[in-house]
């Protein structure tokens, strides 16, 4: 099987599994776009153990530059003699600023992921009902955006992660085994060693790069 067909099923199928637990039991505790966002950044960032680190933590700290923003743009008064549209834009032209400066520093350096935090926090606030208000934003529920995406964001990228190993197993020859051997899924798991799988993520992230 190819790479580009190894990870079409991976993913399908792991897409599928994501998709009935968010909608099901982990509803509001787990976003499914969100997942599926943090999913696909886990591959454009290189879809290796190092993209899975900045996934989580650009994601996460993008996702608590947007909460303060929002928190900021609620608690201080100007929007009555700026208008909403100017100060709102004054507070996010500063924390996105911020957002690319902290590039400077290697753990938070990978800016598409730091943004697609960011992006997440603010768009869950803004079509949610009821999320944009300082007491959504301070409740230590699910009910703040801080808190359902960077949890959802950080599953979303331990199902890319889990998509390319899958994906992996799928090319390996010994896949054949699996067909031949009556306990041939342990036999797939143990003989599979690593490099093949980190090599076939890094041909998986090639192909959709």
């Amino acid at each position: 099987m190819s790479s580009l067909v190894a990870l079409s099923v991976s993913i399908a199928v792991l897409g599928g599994i994501a998709t009935a637990l968010c909608l099901g039991p982990l509803s509001g505790i787990v976003l499914i776009w969100t997942v599926f966002i943090a999913w696909a950044c886990y591959f454009a960032v290189g879809g290796d153990q190092a993209a899975l680190k900045n996934t989580i933590v650009c994601g996460v700290v993008g996702a608590v530059l947007a909460w303060i923003a929002l928190v900021i743009i609620l608690a201080i008064p100007l929007a009555g003699a700026l208008t909403l549209p100017i100060w709102a834009g004054l507070v996010v032209g500063v924390t996105v600023l911020v957002l690319c400066l902290l590039a400077h520093i290697e753990a938070l350096s990978t800016i598409p992921a730091t943004v697609l935090g960011y992006a997440s926090v603010a768009s869950f606030a803004l079509t949610k009902p009821d999320a944009l208000t300082m007491d959504a934003l301070t409740s230590a529920s699910f009910n703040n955006a801080l808190i359902v995406i960077a949890v959802s964001f950080a599953l979303g990228a331990l199902c890319g992660m889990a998509s390319g190993k899958l994906g992996g197993v799928l090319t390996s020859d010994k896949w054949a085994d699996l067909i031949r051997e009556p306990n041939g899924i342990v036999l797939v798991v143990t003989q599979l060693n690593l490099s093949e799988t980190s090599s076939f993520q890094d041909r998986a992230s090639k192909r959709i790069n």
